[in-house]
């Protein structure tokens, strides 16, 4: 098995885990359909794929709206003639002490890092089900394996939501459909900047500064997932800076 040509669906593309996973498969050989809000970041970001010869469209995307991920599957659908594999990257990281009581941070990362999880599965469970294959693969952190806190409590729950999902799914529809959960400790990405708590925002800044790796580092760890051969589902991986302790 190998990646030319596979269709792969990333959300999140426009810059850090989802732009770097976009450029790696590209040169692997993988028909992309790349959605984020920015659509200069999209359109350079295609432009850059198209000049080393690979194949990319692009669209615009806000995952807290289904139907329009459910376009974006249409869109390779009409593009490519199938699709392969989802990439559900798109998140959004606000560390703050519950006692300031963000409820509007709350909210914004439950209907990111979960309900865009959730609508990126609707969106290509059904083509995925027509054709008897399909990959899932879900970003969660280790932030979802261990409760990161003080700070972290909700966007911690936020991603041991999307553990807990992406397990039910493989465990349903396993058969045909593979899933896969990426857990990736400190990455360099916008994903730090997403703090608005100013004491919060200073200790992720520094913690990412002393420990993250390159947002490539998860590009191949995606990469090593989709290239196995059908009957192998890598189930989960969990990867962090060496030098990361949490």
């Amino acid at each position: 098995m190998t990646i030319a040509n596979k269709v792969v669906l990333i959300t999140g593309a426009s810059s850090g885990l989802g732009e770097s996973t976009a450029e790696h498969l590209a040169a692997k050989g993988a028909k992309l359909v790349l959605v984020a809000r920015r659509e200069d970041r999209l359109q350079q970001l295609v432009a850059r794929i198209h000049a080393t010869g690979g194949e990319a469209v692009y669209q615009l995307v806000d995952v807290t709206q289904a139907e329009q991920l459910r376009q974006a599957v249409q869109l390779a659908l009409t593009t490519y003639g199938r699709l392969d594999v989802i990439v559900n990257n798109a998140g959004v990281m606000a560390i703050a002490p519950m006692s300031e009581v963000r409820t509007d941070e709350w909210d914004r990362m439950i209907d990111i890092n979960i309900k865009g999880v959730l609508y990126g599965i609707a969106a290509a469970l059904p083509v995925f089900q027509q054709q008897q294959s399909g990959h899932v693969i879900n970003i969660s952190s280790v932030a979802g394996t261990k409760v990161f806190s003080p700070g972290g409590t909700v966007y911690s729950g936020t991603k041991f939501a999307v553990r807990a999902i992406s397990e039910g799914l493989r465990h349903e529809v396993g058969g045909t459909i593979r899933t896969t959960v990426i857990s990736p400790g400190a990455v360099d990405s916008e994903l730090k900047h997403g703090s608005a708590h100013a004491a919060s925002a200073e200790f992720v800044e520094s913690f990412y500064k002393q420990n993250a790796i390159p947002a490539s580092s998860v590009a191949r760890a995606i990469a090593y997932a989709i290239e196995q051969p059908a009957d192998v589902d890598i189930s989960e991986v969990v990867l962090r800076p060496t030098v990361q302790e949490f």
